[in-house]
C-alpha cells in the first residue's frame, strides 16, 4: 500500500498539492536525521535536494512552503549526499516544477480561439524555460521521463519543453489539476501525454470526417439559398459539432456497447443535427420552412424546438437516438435529458435503483449541448451539476458539449458575460474534467471526443468538451452582427471555413484531392435536391413518433381493480405495516405504525398517511412501480408518511414497501428519494423521467406548495403545454401542500390560480382531494390510465391528522374518485335549503364544523374535488337539486385575486340561474398570499366562516 501511494505521488509529480503536508513533514524529518525516514524517501530526497548556488533564483518561482522554509534550515551532511547527485538534484526539481506548471497552467496558453481574438491576461513565467536557469552542463543531457510519470523515452530539456508545449499548449487545453481524485488525474494525464498532440487517424477516418464537415456546411448553404433570411440559427462556424456527434455515436456503439442516446440542445445548429445526425428527411424540413407542414396535435411549435426520434443502424447494431423537445429557455432541457436517461436505465436493468451495479452496465448515454453564454449564466446549470452524482439522479455521467461561439446574442465582452475566465468554470464544482478544443482543428476535436467518452465510461462521471468556435452570422439570419461586434465580424468575414481548412490539409497530405472534395460536395447537394435522407452509412433508419422505443419492458402482470376486496386489502395493509422486530423505530414512528396495524385489523379508520401508503402497495402488488421524490419525501414534510424508517441504533434506512415487494416476482419497485434542495432541476428531471417511464407512477412533492414557483419554467414550458406543442405525453403527479393555517405568506398557498390559468384543451388534471379515500382513488386512477396526463394534487397539511379526515376500508374497496361531493349531512334537505356554499379543500371542514355548531340546517355545503377539467355535468346535477335556492356562494381561504375564484365563477354562473347572484366570500384582493401574524390570520379566518354562514 505504501509503495502504491508513493508510485501515485511520483507519477503525478513531486509537487502535487494533494501530498504537500505529508511530504513537508517527511522532508523535515529527513533534514534532521536522514536515517529516520524510509529508504525509499532517502533516495528521492537525494535526487530532489537543491544545490545552494541555484536556490535563491529557483525559489522565486515556487510557492511550496517546503522550499521557502528550506532557506533557513540546516543542509544535510555533505558526507551523506554525494557531490555528483547533489549537483544534479536542482535539475530534477526544476524539471518536475516545469512539468507540473504545464499540467496546471498550460490550457491558459493553448491555441484555442480560431479567430485569435483571445488575449492572455498575463504571461505565466512558470511556462517559460528561461526562468528555470538550467545549468549549461544539463542543456543537452537526456533525462529519464518515467521518474516524472511520463511514459516516454529519455529526453533533453529542449525536447521536454517541446513535448509539454505540444501536449498542453496546442489546439487542446486541458483542465484537470483541480480534481482531487488522483486516479482520475493520472488517467487524464496519461491519455494526453501518451499522444503529445499527435493523433493516429487513418486516411479513411479523415475522409469520413471531411464528408461530415461537407454535410454540416452543405445543409446550411442549401437552406440559405432556398430560404434566404429565414431563421434557422445556423451552425456555421461550429461545423465541427457534426463530426463530433457522429463520432460519439460510432465510438459509443462500437467500443462501449451504448444502445440509446438522449440528446438535449438549444436552437443553435439544431436543424443541422436533425438532418445530418438523426436522419430527418430533408423534404420534411423544407416543408416546415415553406409552411406546408401540418401538425396533428394542438398548437405545434417552431421547427427548431421540436424533438425527433430515430433508430439508426451502426456497425449492424440498432441505436436509438432521441433529440428531446426544448423551448427557448436554453438550459432547462439538461435535467430533462437526465430524467429520460435515468428512466430508461431503471427500465433496462429491472433492478432497484439502490443497486449501484447499474453504473457498470449502463447502455444509455445522455448528452447535453450548451451555449457559452447560457451555461455560465443560468442557475439551472448549477442545480443540474449538483444532481449529477446524487443517488436519486445518477445516470453514470453526462457528456456536456459547449458550442462556444464567444458571443451571447449581441454581447461578447467577457466582463459583461461572466466573472470567470472560462464559461465552463461552473463544472469545477463537481470535479469534472474540462477539455477546451479549437473547433478549426478537426483531429483534435475527434481525439478529445474519444477521450471524453472513455473517461465517462471509465469513471461514470460528467465530462466537459468546450468546442471553441465562432458564429458566422448573427444570432439569427436576419440580424446584422457587425453593428455590435465590428472587429469580430471583420475577422469572421475573412476567416476560412472549416471545410476549406480541412480539405486543404487532406489535399496537402495526399489523402484527398480538391477535385475529390468537389465531387463529395456535389453528391451531398444532389441528395438534398432529391429530398432524400443523407445518412447513407447508417441505414436502415426508422423514425419514431415518440420518445418510447418499441422494446420497452412492458409488464404483462398488471391486475385489475376488481381483484381488490376487503380481505385482500386487510392482509396487504397488515403486511406493509408489520415492521420486523430487528428494526428499532423512533417512539413516535412506532406509534404511527402501531396505529396502522390497528387500521388494518379494522380497529381504527384509515388516516391520510396510511391510505397513501396503502394505495402505493396495491399498485406495487399489481406490478406498477412507484417513484416518489421531493424534499423530505421519505418522512413527509408534515411527519405523516414515514415511507422510510431510520433505525435508531445504527441509522440505517428501512423502506417497508421496497422490502416487502423485492421478494416477489412480477411486482413493482418502490423508489422513494429525498431530493436535492432544488425545485427547477428536480422537477425537470421528474418530468423527463415520467415522460419515458412505463407502467409506473412518478410523483414529485413540493415541500410547501408555493415552493414550486421556483420551477415555473418547467410547469409553463413542459408540464402544462408539452402535449399541445410537441405531442409529448407525461403522467407526472405533483403533490402541492396547501392550506391557510397562519404560517405566513410563503407556507400557505400553492398558488392554485397559476395552475388554473394554464388549463386548456384538457392538458392537465387539477384535483383537491379532501378525504384519504379520495387520494387513494385518484392515485390509483392516475397509475392505471391508458392516456398520460399530468396530475396536480393540491394536498393538505393540517388535514393530515384532522379527526374528521379518515376513511373506512369499505370506501377504499368499493369507492371511486368523486369530482364533486354533495351535502353529506342527512338533516340538510335540498328543498328546505335557502343557501348553498361551494368550496374546495380545507375550508370545507371549517365551514362544516361551524355550521353544525350553529345548527344551521338551511345551508348546504358542496365540495368541488376536481377543478380541471371542471366536472360540469356532475356539478350541474347536484346544483339543480337546489332549484329553490336564491343564495349561492363561493367560499375560499385565498385572496379574491388568487385561489380558484376567477377561474371557477364562469363555470358556476353557467349552471345557476341567470337572475341569481353568485356571491364571493374570502379574503380581499392582496399582493401577498397570506398575512404574517397568526392572530391576524385567526381573525380573517373567523370572518370568512362567519360571513359565509350568515349571508343575508
Amino acid at each position: 500500500m505504501y509503495n502504491n501511494t508513493l508510485k501515485k505521488w511520483l507519477d503525478s509529480s513531486y509537487l502535487s498539492k494533494n501530498n504537500q503536508s505529508y511530504i513537508e513533514q517527511t522532508y523535515k524529518d529527513f533534514l534532521k536525521n536522514p536515517n529516520s525516514v524510509d529508504s525509499s524517501w532517502i533516495k528521492i530526497f537525494e535526487q530532489l535536494f537543491i544545490e545552494n548556488k541555484y536556490e535563491h533564483k529557483f525559489l522565486d518561482n515556487l510557492t511550496n512552503n517546503t522550499y521557502i522554509q528550506l532557506k533557513n534550515k540546516t543542509i544535510p551532511n555533505e558526507s551523506y549526499i554525494k557531490t555528483n547527485t547533489y549537483c544534479s538534484n536542482i535539475t530534477y526539481t526544476q524539471i518536475a516544477q516545469l512539468i507540473n506548471s504545464f499540467r496546471t497552467y498550460g490550457h491558459q496558453h493553448s491555441t484555442l480561439d480560431p479567430l485569435k481574438l483571445w488575449k492572455h491576461i498575463s504571461k505565466n513565467h512558470l511556462l517559460n524555460l528561461k526562468n528555470y536557469n538550467f545549468s549549461l552542463q544539463n542543456i543537452h543531457k537526456k533525462f529519464d521521463m518515467k521518474i516524472f510519470g511520463i511514459n516516454k523515452e529519455s529526453m533533453t530539456l529542449s525536447e521536454i519543453y517541446q513535448f509539454l508545449k505540444k501536449t498542453y499548449c496546442d489546439s487542446i487545453g486541458i483542465e484537470y489539476m483541480h480534481i482531487l481524485d488522483i486516479d482520475i488525474m493520472l488517467w487524464i494525464q496519461n491519455n494526453f501525454e501518451s499522444t503529445a498532440g499527435i493523433f493516429d487517424f487513418n486516411s479513411d477516418e479523415k475522409k469520413q470526417f471531411l464528408k461530415e464537415i461537407i454535410a454540416a456546411e452543405g445543409i446550411e448553404r442549401y437552406l440559405a439559398t432556398k430560404f434566404p433570411g429565414v431563421k434557422r440559427f445556423s451552425l456555421e462556424g461550429g461545423d465541427a459539432l457534426i463530426p463530433m456527434l457522429k463520432e460519439i455515436i460510432r465510438y459509443s456503439v462500437c467500443h462501449q456497447n451504448i444502445k440509446e442516446i438522449f440528446l438535449g440542445m438549444a436552437h443553435r445548429g439544431r436543424l443541422n443535427v436533425l438532418i445530418n445526425v438523426l436522419g430527418k428527411n430533408p423534404q420534411d424540413l423544407f416543408n416546415e420552412f415553406s409552411d406546408k407542414h401540418q401538425t396533428t396535435f394542438g398548437s405545434g411549435d417552431v421547427k427548431y424546438h421540436q424533438g425527433f426520434y430515430s433508430d439508426i443502424t451502426v456497425n449492424k447494431q440498432i441505436i436509438h437516438l432521441s433529440l428531446l423537445c426544448n423551448p427557448s429557455h436554453l438550459e432547462i432541457v439538461s435535467p430533462v435529458v437526465m430524467g429520460c436517461a435515468r428512466a430508461r436505465i431503471d427500465q433496462l436493468l429491472k433492478k432497484s435503483t439502490y443497486n449501484n451495479d447499474k453504473k457498470e452496465h449502463n447502455t444509455v448515454l445522455p448528452i447535453s449541448i450548451h451555449g457559452d453564454a447560457a451555461i455560465s449564466a443560468q442557475g439551472i446549470v448549477q442545480e443540474t451539476f449538483n444532481m449529477s452524482k446524487a443517488d436519486a439522479y445518477d445516470v453514470g455521467g453526462t457528456v456536456h458539449i459547449i458550442i462556444n461561439n464567444q458571443i451571447g446574442f449581441t454581447t461578447s465582452n467577457i466582463h459583461d458575460i461572466r466573472s470567470t475566465q472560462y464559461c465552463t468554470d461552473i463544472a469545477k464544482m463537481i470535479q469534472a474534467p474540462i477539455f477546451h478544443v479549437n473547433a478549426d482543428d478537426v483531429d483534435s476535436v475527434i481525439y478529445v471526443t474519444r477521450v471524453a467518452l472513455n473517461f465517462r465510461n471509465t469513471f461514470k462521471r460528467d465530462v466537459m468538451i468546450d468546442l471553441i468556435c465562432y458564429r458566422r452570422h448573427g444570432h439569427n439570419e436576419a440580424d446584422e452582427p457587425s453593428v455590435t461586434q465590428p472587429l469580430m465580424y471583420k475577422k469572421i468575414r475573412n476567416h476560412p471555413t472549416l471545410l476549406s481548412i480541412y480539405s486543404n490539409i487532406l489535399n496537402k497530405n495526399g489523402i484527398l484531392s480538391i477535385n475529390d472534395t468537389s465531387n463529395i460536395i456535389n453528391a451531398y447537394r444532389e441528395k438534398l435536391d432529391k429530398k432524400c435522407c443523407v445518412l447513407q452509412k447508417w441505414q436502415p433508419i426508422h423514425i419514431r413518433n415518440s420518445l418510447c422505443t418499441n422494446n420497452l419492458n412492458n409488464n404483462k402482470t398488471t391486475l385489475y381493480s376488481d381483484k381488490i376486496d376487503n380481505q385482500y386489502l386487510k392482509k396487504l395493509a397488515y403486511r406493509i405495516n408489520d415492521i420486523p422486530s430487528s428494526i428499532t423505530m423512533h417512539s413516535r414512528v412506532e406509534k404511527i405504525y402501531h396505529d396502522r396495524i390497528e387500521m388494518a385489523l379494522g380497529n381504527r379508520l384509515f388516516d391520510w398517511g396510511a391510505t397513501e401508503i396503502l394505495a402505493y402497495a396495491t399498485l406495487l402488488d399489481q406490478g406498477i412501480s412507484i417513484r416518489l421524490s421531493g424534499e423530505d419525501a421519505g418522512r413527509g414534510t408534515f411527519f405523516h408518511r414515514h415511507a422510510v424508517i431510520y433505525d435508531q441504533n445504527n441509522g440505517t434506512k428501512f423502506t417497508p414497501l421496497a422490502y416487502f415487494n423485492k421478494k416477489s416476482n412480477g411486482k413493482g419497485s418502490f423508489y422513494v428519494w429525498d431530493s436535492v434542495l432544488s425545485e427547477e432541476a428536480a422537477l425537470a428531471f421528474e418530468y423527463g423521467y415520467a415522460s419515458l417511464s412505463n407502467n409506473m407512477l412518478v410523483i414529485w412533492e413540493a415541500q410547501f406548495g408555493d415552493f414550486s414557483n421556483g420551477a415555473q419554467i418547467v410547469i409553463d414550458q413542459f408540464i402544462s403545454s408539452s402535449e399541445q406543442k410537441w405531442g409529448q405525453l407525461c403522467g407526472l403527479v405533483m403533490l402541492l401542500p396547501h392550506g391557510y393555517e397562519g404560517q405566513g405568506p410563503e407556507h400557505s398557498s400553492s398558488r392554485i390560480e397559476r395552475y388554473l390559468q394554464l388549463c386548456a384543451e384538457y392538458n392537465i388534471y387539477i384535483c383537491v382531494p379532501s378525504t384519504p379515500d379520495q387520494l387513494y382513488h385518484i392515485l390509483r386512477q392516475q397509475a392505471t390510465y391508458s392516456i398520460k396526463k399530468p396530475l396536480i394534487i393540491i394536498s393538505p397539511k393540517s388535514l393530515l391528522r384532522h379527526p374528521m379526515v379518515t376513511t373506512s376500508l369499505e370506501n377504499l374497496v368499493h369507492g371511486s374518485f368523486k369530482t364533486v361531493f354533495n351535502e353529506i349531512d342527512d338533516n340538510i334537505i335540498p328543498h328546505q335549503t335557502n343557501h348553498v356554499i361551494m368550496c374546495t379543500g380545507k375550508i370545507y371542514y371549517d365551514l362544516l364544523n361551524q355550521r353544525r355548531k350553529n345548527k344551521q340546517y338551511n345551508i348546504a355545503i358542496i365540495r368541488i374535488e376536481q377543478l380541471y377539467p371542471f366536472p360540469y355535468e356532475n356539478a350541474r346535477t347536484i346544483l339543480n337539486s337546489y332549484s329553490n335556492v336564491k343564495n349561492f356562494t363561493w367560499c375560499q381561504e385565498e385572496p379574491k385575486n388568487q385561489g380558484a375564484w376567477n377561474y371557477i365563477q364562469h363555470y358556476l354562473r353557467n349552471i345557476i340561474p341567470a337572475h341569481i347572484t353568485l356571491n364571493y366570500i374570502g379574503r380581499p384582493d392582496s399582493a401577498a398570499p397570506a398575512v404574517g401574524f397568526f392572530s391576524v390570520h385567526q381573525q380573517q379566518q373567523k370572518k370568512i366562516i362567519d360571513d359565509a354562514l350568515n349571508i343575508n
